[in-house]
């Protein structure tokens, strides 16, 4: 069964909340799981539930009150909560914003969340790709760029590539691997992942697959570190990668560092991946040339797809992780843009 995605866990997360909300008592586990089939028309899973509870509960976002099965979960008093949430869309409507959104993104963001059945199922539009043109189209204006480069630039230029994210490996590993596998919907908190990378102590109450989420992670940034001088945007790089990022997470271990060789879904959306496999690698070769053509890293975007199989279920999250491969690449271009890259690239995912 595919895996949800962060905006799909966040979703879960905010009904789950605006139920809690109406209820100032409380409501059991198994009435919440009712309440929320019963508003949204669809079953929530027990385990599920259980994982979401969990993660409201760290936040402080919910409370406990009671124990064993007379156990109540109720908002706590602090908590930021949905004012509303609109049974039509099965969505809940936010009072705040994670992000504040311009006009135009709140009606992209409105027009995503619309119910399955009012969206067109739609497959990959390979055209996006090869009308791309590296150093023509790009997403930030040269403004941010300068601005960003400004932020994370260094007064170590001119030491040797990697020398700097080797300084800081210690809090990379850690603020890296925790917020990147928070994408993944991983319930581990930061001290969690710190106690796990840097003393291998295990985090009660949680599961094998976050935990070799979290490890994974680890070692993925590792290899981008250590291999700085080898790594690049070339098939063997990308594969190497994944097949990190994937250790003992896919069905089948042949699948790790693997393109894609089997039809995929992904929860919540109409989107169709392509499930031709000689589709799949003409794009993928294609994606890593306009890649490594991009002659600023930090304003690249390409419109990919998905291309390997389910390591990570997000593939904006995929490529955003191969971008710090790219960060890499691009130190033995140019030394300071690589430092202030590697410096705003953990700030950037926990903002994802």
């Amino acid at each position: 069964m595919p895996r949800s995605t962060h905006a799909e866990l966040r979703h879960q997360d905010d009904a789950l909340l605006a139920l809690l909300a109406t209820h100032a008592d409380g409501l059991a586990r198994d009435a919440l799981g009712r309440a929320y089939q019963q508003q949204y028309g669809q079953e929530i899973a027990e385990r599920t539930l259980l994982r979401r509870l969990s993660g409201l509960q760290q936040a402080a976002r919910i409370e406990a009150v009671g124990q064993g099965r007379a156990t109540r979960y109720r908002v706590a008093k602090r908590s930021t909560i949905p004012a509303t949430v609109d049974p039509s869309n099965a969505t809940p409507v936010h009072d705040e914003l994670y992000v504040p959104l311009s006009p135009e993104g709140a009606a992209l963001r409105t027009l995503i969340q619309r119910p399955l059945m009012y969206r067109e199922p739609i497959g990959y539009d390979l055209t996006w790709l090869e009308a791309y043109r590296p150093g023509v189209d790009w997403l930030l204006p040269l403004a941010m760029r300068e601005r960003l480069h400004d932020s994370g630039r260094t007064p170590d230029a001119a030491r040797p590539a990697g020398t700097y994210a080797r300084d800081i490996i210690g809090r990379l590993l850690v603020d890296l691997a925790w917020a990147s596998s928070r994408l993944e919907g991983n319930t581990c908190d930061r001290l969690d992942t710190q106690n796990l990378i840097e003393f291998g102590q295990r985090a009660e109450g949680k599961d094998a697959e976050e935990t070799q989420m979290i490890l994974n992670h680890k070692r993925a940034i590792e290899y981008l570190v250590d291999d700085v001088d080898r790594v690049g945007f070339s098939a063997s790089s990308i594969r190497a990668l994944h097949a990190a990022l994937s250790e003992n997470l896919l069905g089948d271990p042949a699948d790790e560092g693997r393109l894609r060789r089997r039809p995929v879904q992904i929860t919540g959306t109409p989107y169709l991946p392509t499930a031709i496999p000689q589709v799949i690698e003409d794009a993928f070769h294609l994606l890593l040339k306009k890649a490594d053509a991009i002659p600023d890293l930090l304003a690249g975007s390409i419109p990919h797809e998905e291309q390997h199989q389910k390591g990570m279920e997000d593939p904006n999250e995929t490529w955003g992780t191969a971008s710090a491969m790219a960060t890499a690449c691009q130190q033995r271009k140019a030394a300071h843009q690589t430092a202030g890259a590697v410096r705003a690239f953990p700030a950037t995912i926990k903002s994802c």
